[in-house]
């Protein structure tokens, strides 16, 4: 996702060709996000789920997007899926960590084929989790839906990010605003970014128009929205080390309803 800079540059429209490869990613991601739904136990790695989506994303011949990805050469991120636990918002590097009853994880998955990449998010409960988790994630996916139905053509970017906001701030929870959503295409990253908030003294957004495809993507925490990076220069928690739970569809905009593209 895009640091929330405030950048709002040209959305890319795709052609119909463009769309249908984007279509086989998505659906990759989708998959890869099932598979792992029922893996999703105590005592499982978050390693051996990197592992597993690794090798399914490459046995249908793509790439896993986010392995290698960074913009420091140094610290390039070394894994195929992100395993966020708890309190981790986003970027948690896959390893040893085993999960645990009561944990809830977001796994952020990636898929590269034929030129086009696809992004999806999801949180999944480890076992029985206590009421307040149970209760984040179901708002945070909600908050969701609820941006999808705004990314309709002729509607802005900010009414998405309205939508989300209203909607998360209401139910008592906060939304995450140094991390946001992005245009998705021929690059991982791609104008315009979309924010769960709208920022103060801004414009409206940009105009979403029929063709273009963007990553949304609520990260909500149960406390509140300060985040940092930890040591390994990927891993964002939050502030107050409460939950959060981060959701996420990659979606087309056309003249009618919104298309999900991971599902």
């Amino acid at each position: 996702m895009y640091r929330s800079d405030g950048h709002m540059g040209k959305a890319l429209i795709k052609s119909p060709r463009e769309i249908e490869f984007m279509r086989e990613s998505c659906s990759i991601v989708g998959e890869v996000l099932r598979l792992i739904s029922g893996s999703i136990a105590p005592g499982i790695t978050t390693g051996e789920l990197d592992r597993m989506a690794e090798e399914f994303i490459r046995a249908r011949d793509a790439e896993p997007a986010f392995k290698g990805y960074g913009n420091d050469r140094n610290n390039l991120f070394p894994a195929t899926i992100c395993a966020s636990v708890d309190d981790q918002v986003v970027h948690g590097i896959p390893a040893g960590r085993e999960l645990r009853e009561g944990e809830i994880v977001s796994i952020d998955v990636g898929v590269k084929k034929n030129g086009y990449y696809g992004d999806g998010a999801w949180t999944f409960a480890v076992g029985r989790v206590s009421g307040e988790k149970r209760r984040l994630m179901d708002v945070t996916q909600e908050a969701l839906r609820r941006g999808i139905v705004q990314a309709r053509a002729g509607n802005r970017v900010f009414d998405i990010s309205a939508a989300v906001q209203e909607y998360v701030e209401g139910c008592g929870f906060s939304v995450v605003k140094e991390l946001v959503g992005h245009g998705v295409g021929r690059n991982l990253h791609e104008d315009p970014a979309v924010p769960n908030f709208v920022p103060k003294n801004s414009s409206e957004g940009a105009l979403l128009k029929p063709g273009m495809t963007i990553a949304i993507e609520p990260m909500v925490n149960s406390g509140v929205d300060r985040v940092s990076v930890s040591s390994d220069g990927w891993t964002v928690v939050t502030a107050d080390g409460r939950p959060s739970a981060h959701f996420e569809h990659t979606v087309l905009v056309t003249a009618e309803e919104p298309e999900i593209l991971t599902t």
